[in-house]
C-alpha cells in the first residue's frame, strides 16, 4: 500500500515538473541585422586582410538591352604594396534572393592602384547585387 501511494505521488510530481518546463513555443530571432552586410551593402569585404587593404572607389550599374544586369566595380588598393585578392559578384532579385553568382576571380592590384572589374548576370532576373572581396590564399 505504501509503495503504491509513494509511486502515485512520485508520478504526479514528475508530471507536474514536466509540464512546468514548457516555455510556450517558438522564439523570435535576435540580432537579425548584426553582421548582415551582404543584404545591406553592394560592396563587402570578407576578411580582415581585405578590410585593411581594399576599398571600393565606386560602382556603376546598367541594364543591358536583353535585361541582364552589368556591374563595374572600381576596386582600390589602399596599401603601398602589391596585393592579390579574389573578387566575385552575387546577383539578387528584387527581394534580395540570389539568382546568379560569378566564380571568385583573382585580381592583382599594384601599389595604390584602382582596377575596374566588370560582372554581367547570366539572366534578366537580377535586380540587385553584392560585390564581394577576400584575400587570395
Amino acid at each position: 500500500m505504501k509503495k503504491s501511494v509513494f509511486l502515485a505521488i512520485t508520478l504526479a510530481a514528475v508530471a507536474f515538473i514536466g509540464t512546468g518546463c514548457q516555455s510556450g513555443g517558438a522564439y523570435a530571432p535576435v540580432n537579425t541585422t548584426k553582421y548582415n552586410y551582404e543584404m545591406q551593402s553592394n560592396f563587402v569585404l570578407l576578411d580582415p586582410g581585405a578590410q585593411r587593404s581594399v576599398t571600393s572607389a565606386g560602382i556603376q550599374t546598367r541594364t543591358l538591352p536583353d535585361g541582364r544586369l552589368e556591374v563595374a566595380a572600381n576596386i582600390r588598393n589602399r596599401e603601398n604594396r602589391r596585393i592579390e585578392v579574389q573578387v566575385n559578384c552575387v546577383f539578387k532579385d528584387a527581394q534580395g534572393f540570389e539568382v546568379d553568382s560569378t566564380p571568385f576571380e583573382t585580381l592583382i592590384l599594384a601599389e595604390n592602384s584602382i582596377e575596374t572589374k566588370p560582372f554581367v548576370s547570366a539572366n534578366d532576373k537580377a535586380k540587385n547585387f553584392t560585390v564581394r572581396v577576400r584575400e587570395s590564399r
